[in-house]
């Protein structure tokens, strides 16, 4: 099988696709921004051949490359594991023939307005929410559902230039950031309190081959929005606990009512008062490098997995549940320059049997904003056995580990 894997160097992880598909028996090219000689050996080893376009997002360069290598040789998939990227892949796929996610699929996945439309029509219970490109249109919706108001771009990941609206009286500086006041569109959505989680999955011929639960704690907004906070993703391994069986048989309910076919899957829900709501999907890997997580606490190379459903329509490993695993992320204490990390020792001799790896810059490196993410600046992945006392050396790293910065 001859795979297109677009942009095989950033972010870091994608080398472990493009080396995964080529492990399983793939002739793999990419299709990629830079220079072939920029690219590391840890993915040049694994490429057959090589597209150099001027954007991967730029659909008339996507589709260039493809038709030179078509003009060459057979083409089974078009392939892609980046949000930004799903769109014009997708448009490219379709022009080219190319089996994979459709367009129309990757719409409903990407376009949150249409998203929600698409849950509530095949009965998903989710936010009330629509599009909206004027500040009356916003205030009217505001009016309808009460404060507060999630307002967010209809095309984001994450929680990326999400606001929340608690009153009329924060109104204006979201409408300006959101790009209503100057005439776009964007999402907006009904507030849901309660509990933010996710389940993601590697579906393969639309059975579903493997499947996980990951919590936030703290939620999202409030994790990007407080430097104190040191938010934690976190692993369940405990998946067969009752308590999962009505995420299971929704996040099931939505992969079937979309029609995907062989794609991982990341869908975000919120449990709380109001029950269980579906938040949102893509047809992708999550971010944040996830699936290492994945992988650590399930000895099994997802990766590989998601391969073998891509080239033999199947897979073969079995998830030992053995473990929980999380990311935790530690803020500097303020932006500017890292000068040093307090409690730092006195957490690795601690818990170093259960530290997976993690990126702590050297004093000097300057920091990223706070709003960057669960990978910015210094972050940490373990695991654990047991779901519970992984929490709680969570907390106490949280507490324990400074980086401090000035």
């Amino acid at each position: 099988m001859h795979v297109l894997f677009v942009a095989p160097r950033f972010p870091t992880n994608q080398k472990e696709f493009v080396r995964a598909l080529k492990q399983v028996g793939a002739k793999v090219t990419g299709i990629g921004e830079d220079p072939y000689h920029w690219l590391p050996h840890n993915v040049t080893q694994w490429l057959d051949g090589y597209e150099q376009v001027s954007s991967v997002t730029d659909e008339g360069a996507l589709y260039d490359a493809v038709r030179r290598v078509q003009a060459r040789e057979w083409v089974d998939r078009l392939e892609a594991t980046v949000e930004a990227h799903m769109l014009p892949v997708a448009k490219v796929r379709e022009a080219c023939t190319i089996p994979g996610v459709s367009y129309e699929q990757t719409v409903i996945c990407r376009d949150k307005t249409q998203m929600k439309e698409f849950m509530r029509t095949h009965g998903i219970a989710c936010a009330q929410s629509r599009a909206a490109s004027t500040p009356e249109e916003v205030r009217a919706f505001a009016a309808e559902v009460g404060y507060p108001i999630i307002i967010k771009p209809r095309t984001g990941a994450g929680a990326a230039g999400t606001w929340q609206v608690r009153s009329a009286g924060e109104l204006e500086p979201a409408l300006w950031d959101a790009g209503i006041m100057q005439g776009h569109s964007a999402a907006i959505e009904e507030f849901i309190e309660g509990h933010e989680a996710f389940y993601d999955t590697l579906t393969v011929n639309g059975n579903i081959a493997h499947e996980f639960i990951s919590h936030y704690y703290p939620n999202v907004l409030e994790a990007l929005r407080n430097r104190w906070i040191s938010p934690v993703i976190i692993v369940t391994n405990r998946m067969d606990s009752p308590g999962y069986d009505e995420v299971k048989a929704m996040g099931r309910k939505v992969i079937g009512e979309l029609g995907l076919g062989t794609s991982p899957t990341h869908m975000e829900w919120f449990f709380g008062p109001k029950g269980l709501k579906f938040s949102e999907i893509g047809a992708r890997p999550p971010g944040v490098r996830q699936w290492d997580l994945y992988c650590a606490a399930n000895d099994i190379d997802l990766y590989r997995e998601w391969a073998d459903g891509i080239v033999h329509g199947q897979t073969w490993g079995h998830l030992s549940r053995q473990y929980s695993s999380a990311i935790i992320n530690l803020r500097p204490t303020q932006d500017g320059v890292i000068q040093r990390y307090e409690g730092l020792d006195q957490i690795i001799g601690k818990y170093n049997h259960w530290i997976i790896k993690g990126n702590l810059p050297s004093p000097g490196t300057p920091t990223q904003p706070v709003a960057a993410g669960y990978m910015a600046n210094a972050w940490m992945h373990l695991k654990h056995p047991d779901y519970d006392e992984l929490r709680g050396i969570l907390k106490e790293i949280g507490e324990t580990v400074k980086v401090i910065a000035g």
